[in-house]
């Protein structure tokens, strides 16, 4: 399929990672590229909506892709800090785009990650896309704010006496706050991770 091979490449995707995001192997991917194997319905349909063009032209029976979706563009901050608004801080170090879709469900800013706390799920400077809440469920990825400083993301799990703040890498120890400790810290969630976004250059 040379037009999933052009789509990939105009995305700046590498096979690996265009793979994980449809959940396929690489290697079947490659073969899909080289027309060494055919992509099934299911599949080929994944792959359009992916990359928001119709199976026909994927299948090159159009020369034009569908329309793109619209996208709204939203700030990619290198921190978030106690008590300035998210709409307020200037260390606005680049910009991502969101779908339509998306943005209709609530106000979004993305976050650069920053160390390896959440890795291998989430690496040091990936980029998270965040949806603003002020209290997330319980399992949810969250950006918490605590004791004022800068913002950390990590894993929580509600219990009846406080929360749990629990890493990804074991090489990290997860924290439990009380009840109290939330109110007096305080422990804040600013926002939930819906999207991660890798650069692999």
């Amino acid at each position: 399929m040379k037009r999933l091979s052009e789509l990939r490449k105009a995305h700046n995707l590498s096979q690996k990672t265009l793979a994980e995001n449809l959940k396929i192997a690489q290697n079947t991917l490659s073969q899909y590229e080289t027309g060494k194997r055919e992509p099934d319905l299911e599949t080929l349909q994944a792959i359009a909506s992916y990359f928001d063009v119709s199976v026909d032209y994927l299948l090159n029976e159009m020369d034009n892709p569908t329309p793109r979706k619209k996208s709204i563009k939203i700030p990619v901050l290198g921190r978030v800090q106690a008590g300035i608004p998210i709409e307020a801080i200037e260390e606005i170090i680049d910009y991502e785009e969101i779908t339509e879709e998306m943005a209709r469900k609530g106000e979004h800013f993305a976050l650069k990650i920053k160390g390896n706390s959440m890795e291998p799920q989430i690496s040091d400077n990936d980029v998270v896309i965040v949806r603003k809440c002020s209290d997330c469920e319980s399992g949810s990825i969250a950006v918490v704010l605590v004791n004022g400083e800068d913002a950390t993301v990590k894993r929580i799990k509600k219990r009846p006496e406080g929360v749990m703040l629990i890493p990804a890498n074991p090489a990290y120890e997860a924290m439990f706050y009380t009840n109290e400790e939330i109110a007096s810290l305080p422990l804040v969630i600013i926002g939930k991770v819906v999207e991660q976004r890798r650069s692999w250059e």
